[in-house]
């Protein structure tokens, strides 16, 4: 397993698809994995320290980890198939919980744990950035920096 840092999520044009894209902490190689509106509104929320006047789903399930004692201690990002991602809550108890890798982001930047990845999921589908592309990472930081949750609302008709 590799840890990774989220370095935040945007919309992928021309599909109009949320992405929230990891980067490989002892490497060079990042994740982008496409997930919902709902789910990188949670990850912006998080990421942006912002509190909504009411829990959000993700702030329910720290919330009941903290209230009985069973805290996040990892996600694990352990798998891809067809294009799929599949993630694991490990909690301190050693219970192991299946969960979506978007749920599973959102919950590991509201509680701080850490976020790792298998190496055959970054084998698959990590991409590698060679120096000379850094640049283009920098533009994608100064967008993240710039994006807000209102971002991945979906326009009204």
């Amino acid at each position: 397993m590799r840890e990774v840092d989220v370095m935040g999520v945007r919309v992928e044009m021309p599909s109009n698809q949320p992405i929230v894209l990891l980067r490989e902490v002892a490497g060079d190689r990042y994740l982008p994995i496409w997930i919902g509106a709902v789910e990188a509104t949670a990850i912006a929320f998080a990421q942006q320290g912002v509190t909504p006047p009411r829990p959000l789903t993700h702030d329910l399930l720290k919330d009941v980890l903290e209230a009985t004692g069973n805290a996040l201690e990892e996600v694990r990002i352990t798998d891809v198939k067809d294009g799929v991602f599949f993630a694991t809550l490990v909690l301190t108890s050693g219970t192991e919980v299946s969960a979506r890798p978007s749920d599973s982001i959102a919950l590991a930047l509201r509680t701080g744990s850490r976020i790792v990845c298998s190496e055959d999921v970054l084998d698959e589908a990590g991409l590698a950035v060679p120096a000379e592309q850094e640049d283009e990472v920098e533009k994608f930081r100064e967008f993240l920096d710039h994006v807000t949750p209102e971002d991945f609302e979906a326009p009204s008709d």
